[in-house]
């Protein structure tokens, strides 16, 4: 690792450790040449993502844009920022699961369907409202429908 202070490519590692839910690697290092200490972080690459949206154009994938549309959801609801920040987690660690490059966006907003009916009804049914477009009543009365039976097949 090259010295940010004298450019030179000897340092040391002083002290290892993981940070970021274990996801990236702090590491204190110190350079050999000059004595400048520094950190550095280590994480895994992740293959790039396509998102290929509803009108066949693609996209790079990002988990913030995912985490603003579960965020509006759950706006003024009882859902932490912790509970959404995992739910998006889920969601990306499914598809990685899946070992593709591209993926679409209904599938990703299947996937936050999924994941969203566990944690608040009310954002669950704002979602659906967007992802499925509903076009009249019904297609809202069906979800409706659909959130109550899972509530009676659960108690």
């Amino acid at each position: 690792m090259q010295c940010p202070n004298c450019h030179k490519n000897s340092s040391k590692v002083i002290d290892s450790r993981p940070t970021d839910e274990g996801r990236t690697i702090r590491r204190r290092r110190e350079c050999e040449n000059c004595g400048y200490r520094f950190t550095t972080f280590e994480r895994v690459e992740q293959t790039p993502l396509l998102v290929i949206k509803n009108d066949g154009t693609r996209e790079p994938f990002d988990r913030e844009k995912i985490l603003r549309g579960v965020a509006a959801a759950a706006q003024k609801r009882p859902v932490t920022s912790e509970q959404l920040d995992e739910l998006v987690d889920h969601v990306e660690n499914e598809i990685r699961k899946q070992g593709v490059s591209e993926i679409s966006s209904k599938e990703i907003g299947k996937l936050v369907m999924n994941e969203l009916v566990n944690v608040d009804d009310v954002a669950y049914i704002r979602f659906a409202s967007i992802y499925r477009q509903f076009q009249d009543i019904s297609g809202f009365m069906k979800t409706m429908k659909d959130i109550m039976d899972k509530h009676e097949h659960s108690n």
